[in-house]
């Protein structure tokens, strides 16, 4: 009976200081990630998931834990690390509080058996309830970035892949597909690794032509997937549903299959007739135009376009590019990125304010 006394003397402070810590660490956590569903991402359904979770960990820190708060006698408050004292940006800020937070709620839940089971279990379900939340807020930014590209960059097979690529993401390109349909498996996954790391370190968004595998083992954004590739719901299962998946599209049946799939994006061509689809008949600017009347998911043309060219796709109602020769075999890929996004910026604000120049005849 006085051994137990004693361990309860000791203990149950001690037990009741790790809950008040870890339920301030939980609460904090979430309040970083709320402040940037509500003023970052402008999502007001993420940032009421948020809040209700901070609330209903909040009931839990009764006053009898507060009370038990020590902090001058606290070692802990000493112990820092140099990897505290920088972010090198809000997608590193988001990780290291999503780690945080679901770290703590793990702590809450297994002390919080001790303390008080039904804590421990509603610790464990809020853990849960924040993985949910990590994934639709991953998905919401990455879908928030592919809404705001206008143009698209798929590489093409060059010495100086890194390079072209870098020089695009200088001009400002936010969108970058890796494609190589002729090199081994080990020359894919080194150069898709290079490519992942510079398009993250620019805050672009990185998709992997075909290969879910190799898109899973680069950290990739997501999956561009042609006509005879896996289904898209396979792709998104494989990879999770955070990921981008985009499908490739030729016609209008290619393209209301894709959206009923569930793709997040497709392509719309080839435009013009162009080396990378040997084969394949343009479908021409009529099926931009139907598209631009139609499609409810973002959508880029691709196939042929230039700087010749640009002008008369954009007229024709498309919003966003993608373009492979007319970057990766520019002297200049910084400038020649830049004209796009002038061109792009140009007929956007063309558009909202309805003076659209006449759409030019074509194919």
């Amino acid at each position: 009976m006085g051994d137990k006394y004693n361990w309860d003397k000791k203990v149950q402070p001690a037990v009741r200081r790790i809950l008040d810590a870890n339920l301030d660490r939980a609460r904090e956590g979430l309040r970083i990630i709320e402040e940037w569903c509500r003023f970052g991402l402008n999502s007001i359904q993420l940032a009421n998931e948020c809040k209700q979770l901070r609330q209903e960990i909040a009931s839990w820190h009764a006053t009898e834990l507060r009370m038990s708060r020590n902090t001058p006698g606290d070692p802990g408050t000493e112990l820092t690390h140099p990897q505290e004292e920088y972010r090198a940006d809000v997608q590193q800020l988001l990780q290291v509080n999503f780690c945080r937070l679901e770290e703590a709620l793990r702590v809450l839940e297994e002390y919080g058996k001790i303390y008080n089971p039904q804590m421990g279990s509603a610790s464990k379900q809020i853990r849960y309830r924040v993985y949910t939340i990590e994934s639709g807020l991953l998905a919401y930014q990455r879908n928030q970035q592919l809404q705001n590209s206008q143009l698209y960059l798929i590489t093409s097979p060059t010495d100086k892949l890194t390079e072209i690529v870098e020089a695009a993401l200088q001009g400002g390109l936010t969108l970058v597909q890796y494609r190589d349909k002729t090199a081994d498996d080990i020359t894919k996954l080194t150069e898709a690794q290079k490519l992942s790391q510079i398009c993250h370190r620019y805050g672009a968004l990185f998709i992997v032509n075909d290969r879910v595998d190799l898109a899973i083992a680069v950290d990739a954004d997501g999956v561009h997937l042609g006509q005879e590739d896996i289904p898209v719901n396979l792709a998104k299962e494989l990879l999770g549903p955070q990921k981008l998946i985009g499908r490739s599209t030729t016609n209008q049946e290619e393209m209301g299959r894709a959206i009923e799939e569930g793709a997040d994006y497709i392509g719309v061509g080839p435009v013009y007739e162009t080396p990378t689809k040997l084969g394949k008949a343009p479908a021409g600017l009529e099926y931009i135009r139907y598209a631009a009347q139609n499609c409810p998911i973002p959508w880029f043309a691709i196939g042929g376009i230039d700087m010749q060219n640009c002008d008369e796709v954009l007229s024709s109602g498309a919003e966003r590019v993608s373009v492979v020769r007319a970057i990766m075999q520019a002297e200049q890929p910084t400038l020649v990125t830049q004209y796009f996004l002038s061109q792009l910026n140009r007929y956007q604000t063309l558009r909202s304010h309805n003076v659209l120049p006449e759409k030019t005849s074509g194919r």
